[in-house]
């Protein structure tokens, strides 16, 4: 198991990371969850049965673990905002920049990233796995448990609605140049 363990880790640990960040937009949630991963396979590789390949069987894991931090996140946003809802002054948004507003320079870049936080989970998700995971839409499938046709449904909508927000977002660098 150890060599089986490293292989994975070695290979997937990255892309793993990746896709968790861009679900849940924060390095250190995104570190811990990704140990979770790993804790996860460590205690169920036996009932691994290789119908999918490895790689979406860890994405697999990886999307049900950011699915359910993001639905405790938003169950504590919800009780958080019903409490503080009569208070005008409080800003409930987070002060601090997300890395990729810090560190992505490309303002094309940039606006993409935007566009795709703009996302519903399922869109960002299928857009995370097609085109920065490269996976093909069968893996993208196996990994979200969907049928190939509901990705390739899911696929076209979401890129619809980037491209919807990056015209919006092209319109207004444009008035801002006149």
């Amino acid at each position: 198991m150890d060599r089986t363990f490293d292989h994975l880790y070695e290979h997937y640990h990255q892309s793993i990371y990746q896709f968790i960040f861009y679900m849940v937009r924060d390095r250190h949630v995104a570190e811990e969850l990704v140990q979770d991963v790993y804790i996860k396979v460590l205690g169920s590789y036996e009932t691994f049965d290789g119908k999918s390949s490895e790689k979406t069987w860890l994405f697999s894991i990886a999307k049900h673990l950011a699915i359910d931090y993001i639905r405790r996140e938003n169950r504590q946003k919800r009780k958080w905002f019903g409490t503080v809802v009569s208070n005008d002054n409080v800003d409930a948004r987070d002060p601090a920049p997300l890395p990729e507003e810090v560190t992505v320079a490309n303002d094309e870049v940039r606006a993409v990233y935007e566009a795709l936080g703009t996302c519903s989970l399922a869109h960002r998700q299928v857009l995370i796995l097609r085109f920065i995971e490269s996976l093909s839409v069968k893996e993208t499938a196996t990994a979200l448990g969907w049928s190939e046709s509901k990705v390739k449904t899911t696929q076209h909508r979401a890129l619809q609605q980037v491209k919807k927000k990056l015209n919006i977002h092209l319109r207004e660098e444009g008035e801002h140049e006149a």
